[in-house]
């Protein structure tokens, strides 16, 4: 049987991390996708939820979205009855979003099919192992979590 190629690039841990990622994407994707929802709006209507009542440019920025994007995103939010947009008490010519009651049970659902695909992503390690492995994630993302 003939060996697979690229092994020098396949042996790179950039390599294996990023095959990972795409694993772990795809099946967070797919189970957002069950509950009628895709990744960036999970992303959005999550920071919503954790920064509500919040500027739309500010949400844009805490979330690392242009801001013609997170327009997009957000009028699907509306549209579909997840967020409101209101004008924010502050400055009246910003807008501020928020969740609705329907937004947040979507998000309950959405938050627990994502919990579900990590699971399943994580599955051949323990416990213990999991913990180490994203202990580890965060060391080396450069991140506190």
């Amino acid at each position: 049987m003939a060996e697979a190629p690229l092994p020098a690039i396949r042996s790179l841990p950039s390599w294996v991390l990023g095959r990972a990622a795409a694993r772990g994407r795809a099946l967070v994707a797919d189970a957002l996708a069950a509950e009628g929802m895709r990744m960036w709006h999970h992303v959005v209507l999550s920071a919503v939820r954790d920064l509500a009542p919040v500027a739309q440019a500010d949400l844009g920025r805490s979330v690392g979205l242009d801001p013609k994007d997170l327009v997009g995103i957000l009028n699907d939010l509306q549209s579909a009855g997840h967020v409101v947009r209101e004008p924010d008490p502050g400055d009246r010519r910003k807008n501020a979003v928020s969740l609705t009651e329907n937004g947040e049970r979507l998000l309950k659902r959405c938050e627990t099919a994502a919990r579900e695909a990590n699971d399943a992503l994580l599955a051949p390690l323990s416990a213990a192992e999991r913990d180490r492995f994203m202990d580890l994630l965060i060391r080396i993302s450069g991140t506190d979590g």
